[in-house]
């Protein structure tokens, strides 16, 4: 999730073990823990634009690394502000592993992607909770923690803690499991059998949810707003990436070509040519109308490339004031617009 989110999340674990002289330190440690693992977004290329994709939620997100992640904040810490204030660097080390154990549990919730199993395994474990962005979780969550760092009291942390996890189970998983439910029945109304859907929060709510599933070799994407009723808004339906049919220029063992599979790693799978550039293909996961197929990033190939050429990263945010209006009238659940 965004960084904000991440450090109040760590924060209010720490928070919470803490006792009230420790609070200020508490809030410190568990801040910076709860944002650490994210600095892996520097470790760039600016001849591979993908490399970053390998390594986000990569090893600093993974479980087996929270310990020796949180030994390197409470090392810096310790060092810029610790002896000055006589922390102990014991007492300076369990807040920020509190705070930094938060981060990869937090990030697994959303759509995204975080490798909790690295390096035993690359699988990316994508819950879909909750999106990247939701201020139901992080302004109760930032109002409790500075409740609790201005009074000492650790009850208020743990009532942040208690919202986070309430509205992430009992919110998040089985609004989820309903959007998907409601993704089967439009599959099964249009003849399709759809072996997997996945519904995916859309910005900054649990109520409006993306749906995709795939028939056979297309994917459809459409939006579920929950409530009474349950509205449905149609969406768009794309061919699925095929290579040979979509680049048939691509050597398999060029550059180009191993760029396409990380990339389709990346996305697990979600891969189409875009209908708008024939060069590009696109991640269908994100899109800011849940029921469109508007993605926000792709990738660009280029025929004329040479053979050890990386492919081009791009993305798009380009909603204009038209967008927002349509998505705030599907969050509302107004009826689908006429076309």
């Amino acid at each position: 999730m965004d960084p904000l989110t991440q450090g109040a999340l760590g924060a209010s674990l720490a928070q919470g073990a803490a006792r009230r002289e420790a609070m200020g330190l508490a809030t410190l440690a568990g801040v910076l823990g709860g944002m650490a693992p994210d600095l892996d977004v520097l470790i760039r290329d600016g001849e591979d634009p993908l490399l970053f994709l390998e390594y986000h939620r990569q090893f600093s997100h993974s479980l087996i690394f929270i310990p020796i992640g949180a030994a390197l904040v409470a090392v810096a810490l310790h060092a810029v502000l610790g002896r000055r204030r006589g922390w102990s660097l014991k007492r300076v080390y369990c807040f920020c592993l509190l705070g930094y154990a938060t981060h990869a549990l937090l990030d697994a919730c959303t759509s995204y992607g975080t490798q909790l199993l690295w390096p035993f395994s690359d699988a990316r474990f994508a819950w879909n909770n909750v999106s990247i962005i939701d201020p139901l979780v992080t302004l109760p969550l930032l109002l409790l923690i500075t409740a609790s760092l201005r009074t000492g009291r650790a009850l208020f942390a743990r009532l942040a803690l208690l919202w986070t996890l309430t509205y992430l189970g009992l919110g998040g998983v089985t609004a989820r499991n309903a959007a998907e439910a409601e993704g089967y029945r439009l599959a099964a109304s249009r003849g399709h059998d759809a072996v997997r859907v996945e519904a995916k929060p859309s910005f900054g709510n649990i109520l409006l949810w993306k749906t995709v599933y795939r028939a056979g070799d297309h994917y459809y994407v459409d939006a579920v707003r929950l409530g009474f009723p349950v509205r449905i808004y149609e969406g768009d339906s794309i061919a699925a990436l095929d290579l040979a049919r979509d680049f048939p220029w691509l050597d398999a063992g060029s550059l180009q070509a191993r760029d396409v599979e990380r990339f389709r790693w990346f996305s697990m799978g979600y891969l189409a040519r875009d209908p708008e550039r024939r060069d590009r293909i696109i991640d269908l996961r994100y899109s800011l109308l849940p029921n469109e197929i508007r993605p926000l990033w792709g990738i660009v190939l280029d025929e004329t490339a040479q053979y050890t050429e990386h492919v081009a990263y791009e993305t798009r945010r380009d909603a204009d004031p038209a967008t927002w209006r349509r998505f705030w009238s599907m969050l509302r659940g107004l009826p689908p617009e006429r076309s």
